[in-house]
């Protein structure tokens, strides 16, 4: 038996209950994880709402933890009770203390990294070496613009193409994100509900516009992305915060603007086995090199609905991670 926060419907916040598990002894391939953490993020809502379905319901979220091997299954080699692991992908199963998963989505953790951070970082992380090293390489030229760059996902993409040696243009939603952004390594901060972010950008790359956007906010934010990026650049559509991604036309990034358009999946992503341990490891050496992760909220496994709330609310910078 296992606590865990379960879903029965589709819904709001409210539809995240406590519940009660029966947890079987791990399968051929599997281990059993204790969770000592959990991340949250904004896909969560999206299986939540059914934007994205899961398989079947009643349904476990939760696409990232770390924690530690309690027992192994037959066939399992490479891990054993005790072992510090983290994990980040489908299938999802992270809001619980323990869960059974595959023993090939774990990754073995440094000594240097605790759960807390792990929990944090490790779907982001991924995500962002996917957009700085797979659908653009970035690099001392590059010039980018991030959306929600005080977020979660905004902070690490910061951090790492500044290491890169990017110039950052961000957009945030308050004076304090502001300051949390500048403080992360980004370069100019655009305010969007004061400014025309088309236009500050424009401004600040001398007419140009830049040369990839990390676009996660969607709805009308999307389509006016393309006139910040320069021509032959690249928008990448991450996510939809604030509403539905309207279909894009081919004549809308086509002649007129020249720029190539791009819709990734981290989950595809982190499928690939040899792509989702490269990615662990280059971020872990990222860490090492000093890449670190802000922890905006924490909360008990039990307040996951808090969690979302807050998520949705845009009150929170930085990761939030549930503490089982």
């Amino acid at each position: 038996m296992t606590s865990a926060i379960c879903m029965t419907t589709t819904g709001g916040p409210d539809v995240l209950e406590p519940a009660i598990l029966d947890l079987p002894a791990p399968g051929p391939g599997e281990v059993r994880l204790r969770h000592g953490a959990v991340g949250v993020n904004f896909v969560d809502v999206y299986h939540r709402t059914g934007l994205y379905p899961l398989p079947r319901l009643p349904a476990v979220l939760g696409v990232e933890g770390a924690g530690t091997v309690t027992a192994v299954g037959d066939g399992v080699a490479d891990f054993a009770p005790g072992d510090r692991v983290a994990w980040a992908g489908l299938p999802a199963g992270g809001y619980t203390e323990e869960r059974n998963i595959d023993a090939e989505r774990l990754i073995r953790l440094p000594e240097t990294i605790d759960d807390r951070t792990a929990a944090a970082i490790m779907l982001r992380g991924i995500t962002a070496h996917m957009l700085l090293e797979r659908v653009v390489r970035v690099g001392p030229d590059t010039t980018v613009l991030v959306h929600a760059a005080a977020g979660g996902l905004g902070l690490i993409l910061t951090r790492w193409a500044k290491a890169l040696g990017a110039r950052v243009v961000g957009t945030v939603g308050s004076e304090e994100k502001a300051e949390t952004a500048l403080a992360a390594g980004l370069d100019h901060a655009i305010l969007h509900r004061r400014a025309d972010f088309v236009a500050e950008v424009r401004r600040l790359t001398d007419g140009r516009g830049v040369d990839v956007a990390y676009d996660g906010i969607g709805g009308d934010t999307l389509p006016r992305t393309f006139d910040a990026v320069r021509p032959f650049g690249t928008v990448a559509s991450i996510g939809q915060v604030s509403g539905p991604i309207a279909p894009v036309a081919v004549t809308e990034i086509g002649p007129g603007r020249s720029l190539s358009f791009a819709r990734p999946s981290v989950f595809a992503h982190a499928r690939d086995l040899v792509s989702y341990r490269a990615a662990a490891a280059a971020l872990f050496a990222r860490i090492a090199d000093g890449l670190t992760v802000a922890v905006g909220l924490e909360l008990p496994l039990a307040e996951a609905a808090e969690a979302h709330r807050r998520l949705e609310a845009g009150t929170t910078s930085g990761s939030i991670v549930l503490v089982p």
